[in-house]
């Protein structure tokens, strides 16, 4: 081998000993140091927990529901058939992790533990302890959990927006119930958005293996820092192949804080409407060719947006000086912040630059989607309609009051109660007229009619 070829390999190699495994060698037979995760790991490991749910089924047949299955074989109705008791199943439901040792806290994802009935969390020093659920963020897909217990170890948070590609990564959990299992790997990449898994996406890709009864498991860097929360993969074969996702802890750790105070999370907005850049839309509004950003394509009558100054048609390039690259990434930059908070908001507008201060403000679409703007309306999200007067329906619950009301998703809401609506705050006075029933004034297809919900 070429001498100074040798000597760039001899120092590299000592390089990534000194900075990136720093404290972390060992030594072979022969007393040869080579690195080694296996100190770092003697730290990690006893807070990464395995996590079983237990849930009551009833042992029936599905065949003896059927109604002519009964008839055929002239089977008593299930009113009339003998009732079975219900069994506790226990099932291997994922991973987590210890974020407060003194208080017990337990961070995993929300799709481990939902639909549970108990939760049990065990460590890898073989004790078992039952959980209670403080609280749970489905749209960030993050649960909290407490158990009741000493001598445990808490990792430590790092700072996620630190991270860059090709950082080396440790992804450790439970995978398909075989025990705690470590892999190892790269950021592949980061930001990504549009996967259609959460609500909120921002997601760390990472080729360290993930698999089944991985999420909700810690992904830490060499120093073992916890910089993310294992959540999906892609998986076209049903197993790894290289493709694995974690939630960001900066934005775990900004929902956790939040269900640890409160219960739950309260997300703000701004008030605009955005959507990604398509090539369409970039010469339809002449930007630059390469133009990358977030176009603002509506702005909400008396929002913190429309008060600072922003405008249809801007161009917003970044979030507290962090680059925005797609509309799913601009959500999750204004989730993670507090409602009162001042963000600097960069855009281009007409090929100039401008910056902004907007003030992150209390959501109004909460309320309208778990009911509080009225009962007969549980279950529909409203905003106000950015291309005219009234109130748009955003989005319905499936099953869910509002969706067997004769609302759909699109309509615009023009009157209540036989008052006219334009903002959401007149939605939400005109509502308040009637408890046991609702007369909707609606405009839809280019035409409007009456709805009468009781």
């Amino acid at each position: 081998m070429n001498k100074h070829l040798t000597i760039v390999l001899v120092t590299l190699a000592a390089m990534i000993s000194t900075s990136s495994m720093a404290g972390l060698p060992t030594h072979d037979s022969q007393d040869r140091a080579l690195p080694s995760l296996a100190p770092m790991l003697k730290n990690v490991n006893p807070a990464v927990v395995n996590i079983a749910t237990y849930s009551t089924q009833q042992a029936l047949n599905p065949l003896l529901n059927d109604p002519f299955f009964q008839r055929f074989f002239d089977l008593p109705s299930p009113e009339q058939q003998p009732q079975q008791r219900p069994q506790k199943r226990k099932q291997s439901a994922g991973s987590g992790v210890i974020i407060d040792a003194k208080k017990g806290i337990v961070i995993t994802n929300y799709h481990v533990i939902k639909g549970a009935e108990e939760v049990e969390v065990s460590l890898v020093d073989g004790r078992t302890y039952k959980a209670s659920i403080t609280g749970v963020d489905p749209e960030l897909d993050v649960a909290v959990l407490t158990i009741n217990a000493k001598n445990l170890m808490a990792l430590t948070i790092g700072d996620s927006s630190q991270l860059q590609v090709g950082d080396f990564v440790v992804a450790i959990g439970n995978p398909f119930g075989l025990g705690q299992t470590v892999t190892t790997g790269i950021v592949s990449a980061l930001e990504r958005t549009g996967l259609g898994i959460e609500g909120y996406e921002n997601f760390i890709q990472t080729d360290a293996s993930i698999n089944p009864g991985n999420s909700g498991g810690a992904l830490v860097n060499l120093h073992g820092e916890l910089i993310g929360i294992n959540t999906a993969i892609i998986a076209p074969s049903g197993g790894n192949v290289g493709i694995g996702f974690a939630i960001p802890m900066n934005m775990v750790d900004a929902s956790m804080k939040q269900i640890i105070k409160s219960g739950k999370v309260s997300r703000g907005q701004i008030g605009v409407s955005i959507q990604d850049i398509t090539p369409d839309l970039r010469k339809a509004f002449d930007l630059k060719n390469g133009q990358q950003g977030v176009l603002v394509s509506g702005v909400t009558q008396g929002s913190p947006a429309e008060k600072a100054g922003l405008k249809e048609g801007d161009v917003i390039m970044a979030i507290n000086q962090r680059p925005t690259l797609s509309a799913g990434q601009l959500r999750s930059q204004i989730a993670i912040l507090k409602i009162g908070d001042e963000v600097l908001v960069n855009v281009m507008r007409d090929d100039k630059p401008k910056e902004f201060k907007v003030k992150i403000a209390e959501p109004l679409l909460s309320a309208a989607a778990n009911g509080a703007l009225h009962n007969l309306l549980e279950g529909a999200t409203f905003e106000s309609n950015t291309k005219g007067g009234g109130v748009l329906v955003s989005k319905l619950e499936p099953n869910s009051p509002a969706s067997f009301s004769g609302l759909r998703q699109g309509d615009v809401i023009v009157g209540a109660n036989r008052i006219q609506v334009n903002t959401l705050q007149e939605f939400q006075k005109a509502l308040q007229r009637d408890p046991n029933k609702v007369l909707l004034h609606i405009s839809r297809g280019g035409g409007s009619f009456y709805l009468v919900i009781r």
